[in-house]
């Protein structure tokens, strides 16, 4: 995984985080929820360069 995918990663999550705790201090349930769904797809993104990263180590690169 390249440093930019993993500095985007992190950016994401982050952002996610502050969006849900925005929204549960605001009681926007939407807000919140959305913060959520940010960080997961952060997640997702993340387990996918690490599966890139497996394969290409698996094929000696």
């Amino acid at each position: 995984m390249g440093a930019t995918d993993k500095l985007g990663n992190a950016i994401d999550d982050a952002a996610g985080k502050a969006k849900e705790a925005a929204g549960r201090m605001g009681g926007d349930r939407d807000m919140q929820a959305e913060g959520q769904g940010d960080q997961a797809k952060a997640q997702v993104k993340k387990a996918g360069e690490n599966v890139k990263d497996a394969a290409k180590k698996l094929m000696g690169d």
